[in-house]
């Protein structure tokens, strides 16, 4: 068996998993195939070979994300172990505004502990608004 020291060469989807990039090494795999992780702008296969000093960009749900390989390991590990392994070049999701919610009003002010409006509150409160946003 090969030590942790030993290992220079890992599949991609092997290392997606172990790093916890990806739920399951199914998973990383079917991204993998969708074209989802690239390796200097070309599509990779599940079978690649992952080296240290590689720079992928992995598109998972909503979130683009720009990773070098700094360690290669093939087990799965903790979160912090995991974060060691590569440096996050790009995420999208970090780079997003924060944006406020249209549901909420803070111009609304209700004393704590009186619960949620009636509905004849909640009506007022319709108006108010209604009223606010036309003059």
């Amino acid at each position: 068996m090969k030590s942790e020291k030993e290992i220079s060469e890992v599949r991609i989807d092997k290392y997606l998993w172990s790093i916890r990039i990806f739920k399951s090494r199914s998973i990383a795999s079917e991204a993998i195939d969708g074209g989802k992780v690239k390796l200097d702008g070309d599509s990779v296969k599940s079978s690649r070979k992952v080296k240290i000093g590689d720079k992928y960009r992995i598109k998972r749900e909503q979130q683009v994300l720009e990773i070098e390989v700094i360690k290669v390991i093939e087990k799965r590990v903790s979160a912090s172990l995991a974060q060691e392994c590569y440096k996050e070049i790009f995420n999208s999701l970090s780079d997003l505004p924060t944006i406020k919610s249209a549901f909420f009003h803070s111009t609304i002010d209700r004393e704590k502990g009186k619960g949620r409006p009636t509905k004849r509150e909640r009506r007022e409160i319709d108006e108010f608004l209604d009223d606010e946003t036309i003059g």
